[in-house]
């Protein structure tokens, strides 16, 4: 039950027969967390300069203005769920390009630091009751420099990414997404390994709802407009109302 720095996180679970085997027997529960806006705060305002970085990235290889670029933009996101899902779609841009200029090309030592908060949180569950997965759209050097940062790297043992190397990109909410994080983390097939899942986007808590996994909690923070309907049968505005849900995954020592 071991943790393991952000260098040597696996992309992909296990991937040995031997480790496949152990994955296999192991009874724990999983919990998915994603990552950007849900593991630190809007406030970090790390979506205000993405944001500026994927209208620059529209304004300049599709030679468009700059309104143009954000009603794309946020075209592009409300279909799809990624802005570059809709760009390596429709306009055949290469999504590792795209990742180069954009989140590989964010601020972050600037914009995140080690957060306190979120390590006592998470070191509150219990690693013998239930491991505790990454599974994030963004690109697999992104999502281990956000965690990297946090100072929270050590307290996951997988990362489920979106393969910006994969053509067509494979995100949440798709089906074949969960279906790829279910298999990455160990969960065993017929119900038999207990999923639970935060993330702050609607589209996607909504598929998990739907696909089963009924521990999916919907994270809207203070300050953002609730959704008319529930994506899901759980919604917070804070991480640490988690601990309030499911007593089930503590630590009994803490």
């Amino acid at each position: 039950m071991g943790s393991v720095s952000v260098n040597n996180l696996p992309e992909g679970g296990l991937e040995s027969g031997t480790a496949d085997t152990a994955k296999n027997k192991d009874t724990r529960a999983v919990f998915f967390f994603d990552i950007d806006n849900c593991l630190y705060a809007k406030s970090r305002r790390v979506h205000d300069h993405m944001a500026a970085l994927i209208n620059k990235y529209f304004i300049t290889h599709l030679d468009m203005s700059a309104d143009e670029a954000t009603h794309l933009h946020q075209k592009y996101y409300k279909d799809y769920g990624l802005a570059i899902e809709g760009l390596a779609r429709h306009h055949k841009i290469a999504p590792l390009d795209f990742n180069r200029e954009v989140d590989d090309a964010l601020p972050l030592d600037e914009l995140l630091e080690p957060h306190a908060e979120t390590r006592a949180l998470l070191q509150r569950f219990d690693p013998h009751k239930v491991k505790l997965w990454l599974f994030t759209n963004a690109h697999v050097t992104h999502g281990r420099r956000v965690v990297r940062l946090l100072g929270i790297d050590d307290l996951f043992e997988g990362i489920t990414y979106c393969d910006y190397g994969q053509v067509p990109l494979v995100p949440k909410p798709l089906p074949e997404m969960f279906d790829k994080a279910e298999r990455e983390a160990g969960v065993r097939p017929g119900g038999h390994t207990p999923v639970y899942f935060v993330d702050d986007s609607y589209l996607n808590c909504r598929a998990a709802y739907m696909r089963g996994w009924t521990n999916t909690v919907h994270l809207v923070e203070r300050g953002v407009p609730e959704p008319e309907e529930k994506a899901s049968k759980y919604q917070i505005s804070d991480l640490a109302e988690l601990l309030d849900l499911f007593p089930e995954l503590l630590r009994t020592d803490a």
